[in-house]
């Protein structure tokens, strides 16, 4: 886009929308031209405009429409893909002035809210009511439900109950052409026509912008109890997650974490981890009672059957909690050990301990850092790669060693992406996964949806 072209639309804003607020400084737009993702430079936005309603969203991309000024949506910026990275000379829309949640129905057992709003003040309102929402990401203290919406967020409980997708009823978008449109309610089975809610959550805002979510609720369960396992070496904990599966336990939470993590987070938050082993497994349940006591007692065994060297029970529920806190900062105990790089590969449950041979496999062949750790449980691993803060081959070594680890994963019938999402950081290895004729209709899908290719473009789909 020239000069001129982003000076007329800004100045159409001004006048259309002369309240709304609007960024043009450099220095402000600078904190608006990343996500969390590491290695990645991408350009300041043209502008980045702040609405606090859907009618200054749709007349924003209206705008953009007649001015073909690319549109950015964004969250918290806590994302890992870089799905909200500015796109040169676009709008940089970010949604945290919609940060009001509209209405707690008991009743429906739903939550309407705008997309702006963090998940922890949204599972904190609800539980006020006795209610319970599902989607459980480790950056719940800080990333937005819309974030969550884009990129089909999981999280540490997504085992037991679903990811963002699983949690969604209903959802107000604008489209490219700035039309409002609802999908949805709040009714509990709903097939009439096109599924476009599951289509549009995870599409990382390339198909329309979310202004508004109906989520589903649950009862409040019962307190976790929480086991730890330490086994001596990453194989042999993949090991115990089949074995798991294979004693009916239906644990709430499953999550692995190898030697690095458990020293980089120990060190941060001194909670007496055994710094020896090669590998942890935390398995929590919600069931109510004794039925908990008996599936960790079950899941016990089956770990130290696959060779576990000790296990722990947490003592109480405030020990639990401090846990499972220090699972949800693992990410950030890696931050303290230089540049790193969460990935987020997916593999079947039964190729997990393959899948961790082959990170295994790729540090030693890069001569690299690779700390593991993930929802195991359902095959989600996070294999963060860590760099010298100063290291000049950095962007290369990186690049090396996430090729390894997508083909490694997609040779095992997993993913490049279990719920960080595409976003810029991993659409070249689209096709190779989901295979050229799949990726031909996801681009009829995108011309459908979005024919000016104005909404965040550069993000999912590999260039034509």
């Amino acid at each position: 886009m020239d000069i001129t072209t982003g000076g007329a639309f800004l100045r159409a804003v001004s006048t259309r929308l002369p309240n709304l607020k609007l960024l043009t400084d450099p220095v402000d737009l600078d904190g608006y031209r990343h996500d969390e993702t590491a290695y990645l430079e991408p350009p300041p936005p043209l502008a980045v405009a702040l609405p606090t309603e859907t009618a200054e969203v749709a007349e924003l991309v209206r705008l953009a429409a007649l001015h073909r000024v690319p549109i950015v949506p964004r969250g918290a910026g806590s994302g890992l893909s870089g799905g909200a990275v500015a796109v040169a000379g676009g709008l940089t829309i970010s949604f945290m002035g919609m940060n009001r949640i509209l209405e707690i129905d008991p009743s429906n057992l739903v939550v309407i809210t705008q997309p702006g709003v963090i998940n922890a003040v949204l599972k904190r309102a609800v539980a006020l009511e006795g209610l319970f929402y599902a989607p459980d990401p480790a950056s719940t203290e800080m990333c937005s439900i819309g974030g969550n919406l884009g990129t089909n967020a999981g999280g540490l409980c997504c085992l037991k109950y679903g990811v963002t997708r699983d949690a969604v009823v209903g959802l107000e978008i604008v489209t490219a052409t700035g039309e409002i449109v609802r999908l949805g309610g709040r009714t509990t089975k709903d097939v009439a026509g096109y599924g476009l809610i599951p289509l549009i959550v995870g599409s990382q805002g390339t198909l329309a912008l979310i202004t508004e979510a109906t989520l589903r609720l649950r009862p409040t369960p019962p307190a976790r109890a929480t086991l730890l396992a330490f086994f001596p070496s990453l194989v042999s904990a993949g090991d115990a997650v089949s074995a798991l599966a294979a004693a009916g336990v239906e644990p709430c939470t499953l999550e692995l974490m190898d030697r690095t993590t458990i020293r980089a987070v120990d060190d941060d938050h001194h909670l007496g981890l055994d710094h020896a082993a090669a590998a942890m497994l935390m398995i929590e349940s919600d069931l109510p009672g004794r039925a908990a006591t008996r599936a960790l007692e079950i899941a016990e065994a089956a770990c130290l059957g696959a060779g576990a060297a000790s296990t722990i029970v947490a003592a109480d529920q405030a020990e639990a909690d401090l846990l499972r806190q220090a699972r949800r900062l693992a990410f950030h105990s890696m931050e303290r050990l230089g540049v790193a790089r969460m990935e987020d590969v997916g593999v079947p449950r039964g190729r997990v301990p393959a899948m961790l041979a082959e990170i295994e496999q790729i540090a030693v062949e890069q001569a690299l850092t690779i700390a593991t750790f993930g929802h195991v449980g359902d095959g989600n691993l996070h294999p963060n790669i860590i760099l010298e803060r100063d290291d000049p081959d950095g962007r290369a070594k990186l690049g090396r060693a996430t090729d390894a680890l997508y083909r490694a994963a997609i040779a095992l019938g997993g993913t490049v992406t279990a719920e960080h999402g595409i976003g810029t950081s991993r659409r070249g290895y689209l096709e190779l996964q989901r295979g050229s004729a799949a990726v031909a209709l996801m681009r009829a899908v995108k011309t459908a949806f979005d024919p000016l290719g104005i909404l965040n473009p550069g993000k999912v789909l590999p260039d034509a």
